[in-house]
């Protein structure tokens, strides 16, 4: 669904009378639709979903609500408080999974709510064991390998002790095996096969469990990289799997705001905190309501951009804690007023437009919309 904009109507109560600086739409159909493509492009191998950060800002019940009911049943957030809020809003058969693994002192929770913890050290699996033992019942686990990323897993030098403490913790049992890809958004790096061809290893040390390793641009390296589970994050909410080829998702967010006042300046008017910016001509400008506070970065001054009516308006002098100031002298006088709605997220501007400017990646600028926006799902 498609938000246009939008003046402030008897009908159509403004982000100001609502306290909130603009709406955050999210398309849960478009959603779904992403999801399933993917699962058709992994297929014969199952579709997971990454929800961690609250699904990437966007609202994990919410989320992971409309991937179950088009068929998810593997769910993967990055801490176990993630999964303590998200299990009520599932049935059981959905397995959450944690991919940081458990915090000392958590293993009974976890146990007991029914969340299958990441083992990404041998220290992990002797508490998990332990906690299995103490419970006298079987626990489920997934192991993660570091396979070149250097960030999480059991690293290869620990490998062989882990298969001997896989095979002594009897209560222990394990779904899966695991590793992430560094590079896999980038179809020509080197590090992809090489990251493969160490996961092959792994599997043949651990021959009796599938393999899980593609993530969002893993799933477009073919299959090779499929295995019996992917987990796509990004690519779910609509942000490019791969760098430098054309976007296949359907984008799943929008972001209107509203502004906050209109002015003209002359000439040798300073704009914005340490007058960053100084106009060479009279200036039509507006303020919207929105700033870094509110997940739209500082490093987007004099470098991004939000549209009205498909026409560009650049951002000018310093993005604020809670306002940016735009230039609208490209549009036709007094069509933007107090309460109108500019596009920052959508049609005419995507999260990798304004990941650019930012100088950032899409994932940032997504999971760092703040809570101030009016957030509805369509």
């Amino acid at each position: 669904m498609d938000i246009t904009i939008l003046d402030r109507q008897p009908n159509h109560r403004s982000p100001s009378a609502e306290g909130m600086p603009g709406y955050l739409t999210i398309d849960l159909g478009a959603l779904a639709r992403n999801y399933e493509k993917l699962a058709v492009a992994a297929s014969p191998a199952r579709a997971a979903a990454v929800v961690k950060a609250d699904a990437y800002g966007l609202g994990a019940k919410q989320v992971a609500v409309k991937l179950y009911a088009h068929g998810c049943r593997h769910f993967f957030v990055a801490q176990f408080g993630e999964a303590l809020h998200l299990r009520p809003c599932l049935p059981l058969d959905a397995d959450i999974f944690v991919l940081n693994g458990l915090q000392p002192g958590n293993e009974r929770a976890c146990a007991e709510a029914g969340i299958v913890p990441v083992v990404n050290s041998l220290e992990q699996l002797h508490r998990w064991s332990a906690a299995a033992n103490s419970l006298k019942g079987r626990l489920r686990a997934v192991l993660q390998f570091d396979t070149g990323m250097s960030r999480l897993g059991v690293p290869p030098e620990e490998r062989l002790a882990l298969a001997n403490a896989v095979k002594d913790a009897g209560l222990i049992e394990i779904l899966f095996i695991m590793s992430h890809l560094a590079c896999a958004d980038d179809v020509e790096s080197a590090q992809n096969d090489a990251q493969l061809v160490e996961m092959s290893r792994i599997a043949a040390e651990f021959p009796d469990f599938d393999i899980c390793v593609a993530n969002s641009g893993g799933i477009f390296l073919g299959n090779a990289y499929h295995r019996a589970l992917v987990r796509p994050g990004i690519a779910l909410y609509g942000g490019a799997p791969t760098a430098g080829i054309r976007n296949p998702m359907e984008a799943v967010v929008r972001l209107d705001v509203a502004v906050v006042q209109t002015r003209c300046v002359p000439a040798g008017a300073s704009v914005g905190y340490s007058g960053g910016h100084v106009t060479t001509a009279e200036t039509r400008l507006a303020t919207i309501a929105a700033g870094y506070a509110d997940g739209l970065p500082r490093s987007l001054s004099g470098n991004g951009a939000v549209y009205c009516d498909g026409v560009r308006l650049p951002i000018v002098g310093r993005v604020s804690m809670d306002s940016i100031t735009i230039d609208i002298s490209a549009l036709p006088e007094g069509r933007l007023k107090l309460g109108t709605l500019v596009e920052v997220l959508g049609p005419n501007q995507t999260l990798e437009d304004v990941a650019r400017d930012a100088g950032t990646i899409s994932y940032e600028i997504l999971t760092g919309l703040g809570g101030r926006y009016d957030r509805r799902y369509v």
